[in-house]
């Protein structure tokens, strides 16, 4: 076997095999502000961020840091959404022990949707959009914390 250029007849057939040069995912955040660049690069370790970008309040940031973090209608959760299309108690983003969170269904009436699909758990990936009623967020995580702090 050489390691050099070979003459190949036009009917012959090569394998390449394929090389892993990206060992971390990354993204591209589209439609993002500099100062929502600047707030999810600057998230600490274990928490994410939550961008509306379509429905009331666009522009919103909402934190994700405690190891569940309430969405709904009822003045008392952690992220009130004020309005009709949301449920008192629509849904609940809950951190993972592989770092990042999954958002989970409460029984709401109108659903909870992942990339536009209905789902009752869903871990998030960066750049998902969340749609809770009328509101569209996207997901930011930060840094994975180490594994003694998740």
């Amino acid at each position: 076997m050489t390691n050099g250029p070979k003459d190949l007849e036009p009917s012959s057939t090569q394998v390449i095999g394929a090389v892993d040069t990206a060992p971390e995912t990354t993204y591209v955040a589209v439609g993002l502000s500099g100062q929502d660049l600047a707030a999810i690069q600057a998230l600490p370790a274990g928490t994410a961020l939550l961008i509306v970008q379509h429905g009331p309040n666009t522009g919103a940031r909402f934190l994700l840091d405690a190891p569940e973090t309430t969405v709904g209608r009822h003045p008392r959760a952690d992220i009130f959404l004020d309005d009709v299309t949301v449920s008192r108690k629509h849904a609940v983003f809950v951190k993972v022990p592989e770092g990042g969170y999954a958002v989970r269904e409460c029984g709401s009436l109108n659903g909870t949707y992942v990339n536009r699909s209905r789902v009752e758990l869903a871990q998030l990936n960066a750049g998902d959009e969340v749609q809770i009623g009328k509101y569209r967020m996207t997901y930011h995580p930060g840094p994975i914390a180490p594994a003694g702090d998740r």
